[in-house]
């Protein structure tokens, strides 16, 4: 079946890029909020990287920032990676199409195989995509249509693909996530108990579920380094973020949790796990 893949394996690499003065032009999902504070943005990306490098002990790869991708830091949208193959993604936003070019040098650079989606009828974002270790949920949004589940279905032939509707401006993964090998996590809104009800029904596979005060706390990453003896980690949105998640979180015993903040980078429309991909395979050298 391989091995466990993207978030779930023994993972080595972590890919980045960096945020661009454009990103405060950006109206995303913090519409009606107070304008983006560019500088608290970088910052809080900065920390990101320093988490993933210092504290996940992951090798850290960084994209430099390009003016004319404002959204480019949000490259978890433009790759699904499981062991050593990658889904280049065609995002649902022709605008954000241009964004894939660096990722996808990057991952050949580092010796992964990419696979792209040459249908101009699929789209496909990659925070709609939530590989658990044994399978994919692909979730069916404004951002992400069936044929591009479809494509992902055909890449990744050694796992069942299910689609999950998804209502709302919302991407899967900013609904649930993994918390642990066997344990998925998700919000309390209706669109989050839809989605994780939804999931059950179309899994062959027992998960314990943990319900949240918040959906933007179930974007999280679980990831074990791959350094041997160290435990699981679980990078998740921290007590400054959502401080009414972070009891429930507490209830996840086996990881050792490591908060992170976004919510400057949230006004752009960023989740935690759009503004990373981590590698499962040990790249070439």
């Amino acid at each position: 079946m391989g091995t466990p893949g993207e978030g779930l394996g023994r993972c080595s690499h972590a890919l980045i890029r960096g945020v661009p003065e454009s990103l405060a032009s950006v109206e995303g999902a913090g519409a009606g909020l107070p304008a983006l504070d560019l500088a608290k943005a970088q910052r809080e990306h900065g920390v990101l990287g320093g988490k993933l490098r210092q504290r996940l002990g992951l090798q850290l790869l960084e994209l430099p920032p390009e003016e004319s991708l404002p959204l480019g830091p949000l490259l978890g949208d433009t790759a699904v990676i499981q062991g050593d193959t990658a889904l280049i993604t065609r995002p649902w936003s022709p605008a954000r199409r241009p964004e894939v070019d660096g990722v996808r040098k990057a991952l050949q650079d580092l010796g992964l195989r990419i696979v792209e989606m040459g249908d101009e009828n699929a789209t496909l974002d990659g925070t709609d995509v939530l590989f658990t270790g044994r399978e994919f949920f692909v979730g069916l949004s404004k951002w992400t249509n069936h044929r591009g589940a479809e494509i992902v279905a055909d890449t990744f032939r050694d796992f069942a693909v299910s689609t999950v509707p998804v209502s709302g401006p919302s991407h899967l993964r900013g609904l649930c996530g993994m918390g642990g090998p066997r344990t998925v996590v998700a919000g309390s809104s209706e669109a989050a108990q839809k989605a994780v009800r939804a999931m059950a029904v179309l899994t062959d596979h027992p998960y314990a579920s943990l319900t949240l005060p918040d959906d933007a706390a179930a974007d999280c990453l679980f990831l074990r380094p791959g350094l041997p003896g160290v435990p699981p980690f679980l990078l998740h949105r921290g007590g400054g973020d959502l401080p009414n998640s972070q009891g429930a979180l507490q209830k996840l015993s086996d990881v050792t949790l490591v908060p992170v903040s976004c919510s400057e980078l949230e006004k752009a429309g960023a989740g935690l796990r759009s503004l990373c991909l981590v590698l499962s395979t040990r790249p070439h050298s």
